[in-house]
């Protein structure tokens, strides 16, 4: 997997749980699912995403998000 869509994954992952936990649990996982759209805006304005840097030091490549 490249790097890209790990980090589509993991984002899609994060906000469907915490959505989920949101409506069985608590409205407080509703936090989570801030950070992480807030944490793609600033990605895309910025080109800086810390979870590309982390997949980078694991040895992971980019490549196209889609075939």
């Amino acid at each position: 997997m490249t790097i890209e869509k790990i980090v589509l994954l993991v984002a899609g992952t994060m906000v469907l749980l915490s959505t989920i936990l949101s409506v069985y649990h608590s409205p407080v996982w509703l936090y989570l699912t801030g950070f992480v759209g807030a944490n793609l805006m600033f990605s895309g304005l910025t080109g800086f995403c810390p979870m590309v840097l982390i997949l980078r030091k694991l040895g992971l490549k980019h490549g196209p998000a889609f075939r």
